[in-house]
């Protein structure tokens, strides 16, 4: 049979959390910028182009 590397029983998985929750962050705040973005874009569009 094949090994499929699986993550040891102790709990250290491989993964980088302080990374993982950086790129999160990152990701939320590019989330909540581009919505105000797209609503003023919105809103602008609505007030010059009557």
């Amino acid at each position: 049979m094949a090994d499929h590397n699986h993550a040891p029983a102790h709990g250290d998985d491989g993964m980088d959390y302080a990374e993982h929750e950086k790129t999160y962050a990152r990701f939320t705040t590019l989330v909540k910028y581009g919505s105000v973005a797209v609503v003023v874009l919105l809103i602008l569009m609505a007030v010059f182009l009557r």
